[in-house]
């Protein structure tokens, strides 16, 4: 398979996952696509041989967030600007959870997009952060309910 068709076939099938786990992260279109573009090149170039669809994506997950985390390391960011939100193609409702899930500590808005969004169980979860299932599950329960109290807050 050519690089070209390779990166058509990942992006057709990780790409948008990716660039709203990467967006959630980020909080920021333009850096959330730099991050995506850093994760399609590691794949293409750097990638180990796979067993499933599902350890290849699990492999793009982890290299996504690490890519964050090195981002971050430069800089910080503190609000999901609201077009950041509308971006994410979901009902106009559901714009205030995204923003709510975005302003919450890294550990905790990780594991929620993980779980809600790209359907990842706890187990997956732990092996995908390197962490244990007790941590994984701990983190949703203080996820929800720092959600909860931000949601209630709001006016």
């Amino acid at each position: 398979m050519t690089e070209e068709a390779l990166f058509e076939q990942v992006y057709a099938s990780y790409g948008p996952a990716l660039y709203r786990f990467c967006l959630l992260q980020m909080k920021n279109p333009s850096d959330a696509e730099d991050v995506l573009q850093e994760v399609l090149i590691k794949r293409l170039y750097r990638a180990p041989s796979f067993q499933s669809a599902e350890h290849e994506r699990r492999w793009l997950f982890r290299v996504a967030l690490n890519q964050c985390r090195d981002e971050w390391k430069h800089r910080r960011r503190a609000e999901l600007p609201l077009e950041a939100a509308a971006v994410l193609a979901m009902p106009e409702e559901d714009r205030r959870l995204v923003e709510q899930v975005a302003a919450l500590p890294e550990k905790l808005r990780t594991v929620l997009h993980l779980h809600y969004y790209e359907g990842y169980c706890l187990e997956e979860i732990a092996a995908l952060l390197g962490v244990t299932v007790s941590a994984v599950k701990m983190r949703m329960k203080r996820g929800r309910e720092a959600l909860r109290t931000r949601l209630e807050e709001e006016p």
